[in-house]
């Protein structure tokens, strides 16, 4: 699903566990880590899509966790050039993408990378709830420093360090 100014929509999960920390995957074949995110079909919500990518990466359903809150607006980034898809109509510049804190309810052992059968994920772990910020690709940096602002406060954890 893409808007008129090239933007695909998509949601990101922010998975908490009781000690504050967030879920941090490894792409699948790559040195890339992120949040588990995906993209939002013609005719999902954002909150349909988002349950739908969290058992399709990380293996867990509703019954497993608590929503806790969402970003207030869909935070956008754009794409490097060398990552446009050319042929894609329409075009496609970046991603809009909203927000979702979540917090695993039950044991961690629910969670299952490969539960979609086609998984995106090839390891996760548990790490500091800022420490995506820095460790993120560049051209999502500022979009998860922002939804992580944003939802802090439902976890009441203070803000980053300013070095």
């Amino acid at each position: 699903l893409i808007d008129s100014d090239g933007y695909r929509s998509n949601v990101g999960i922010i998975l908490s566990n009781q000690e504050g920390q967030v879920l941090w995957a490894q792409r699948l074949g790559q040195d890339a880590w992120q949040f588990p995110q995906g993209g939002v079909n013609v005719d999902e919500t954002p909150e349909q899509a988002m349950y739908r990518e969290l058992w399709e990466e990380v293996g867990l359903y509703p019954e497993h966790v608590d929503m806790v809150a969402q970003t207030t607006s869909w935070l956008r980034y754009k794409l490097p050039k060398r990552m446009l898809r050319r042929n894609s109509q329409p075009p496609c510049i970046g991603q809009k993408q909203k927000w979702f804190l979540l917090r695993l309810t039950g044991d961690e052992s629910k969670l299952k990378l490969d539960a979609s059968g086609s998984p995106e994920f090839e390891s996760w772990k548990w790490v500091d709830y800022w420490y995506p910020v820095d460790e993120v690709v560049y051209f999502k940096k500022r979009v998860y420093r922002c939804a992580l602002q944003q939802l802090s406060q439902y976890l009441n954890i203070e803000g980053p360090r300013v070095e």
